[in-house]
């Protein structure tokens, strides 16, 4: 999976947010000060040939959806961080998050909690 540029994020998180849509509607929801048309259009076009967006014609217009799920680029992307930032560790990331304060003592508890939840084995 190609990584995305911040441009090309904002139009996939507008698609994520809007689910089909056409290039008005991912404006609409789109942070302001909002993108011009044109430069929205580009990126879509950007996004269909690295693989994340396709389209249905109506006629001369076109209904855009993603076809990766904001989960499966979230998993890549925090994958990327981790071993470019983080020698691979998850622990070493968590690990600077505490240092920097930017994780509390109950929201670590908390993850060791979720941690346990999901190694429990399902009856």
């Amino acid at each position: 999976m190609k990584q995305l540029t911040k441009a090309e994020e904002q139009i996939m998180q507008a698609l994520w947010e809007t689910g089909p849509a056409f290039v008005k509607d991912i404006i609409e929801v789109m942070a302001e000060p909002k993108p011009h048309y044109n430069t929205v259009s580009t990126l879509i076009k950007i996004l269909i040939e690295k693989g994340f967006v396709d389209f249905k014609a109506y006629g001369k217009s076109h209904q855009y959806f993603a076809l990766v799920t904001k989960d499966a680029y979230s998993h890549k992307t925090v994958n990327n961080i981790v071993k470019g930032y983080f020698d691979g560790s998850f622990s070493n990331m968590v690990s600077f998050f505490v240092k920097e304060k930017e994780l509390s003592i109950s929201e670590l508890e908390k993850l060791i909690q979720k941690i346990k939840d999901t190694q429990k084995p399902k009856s």
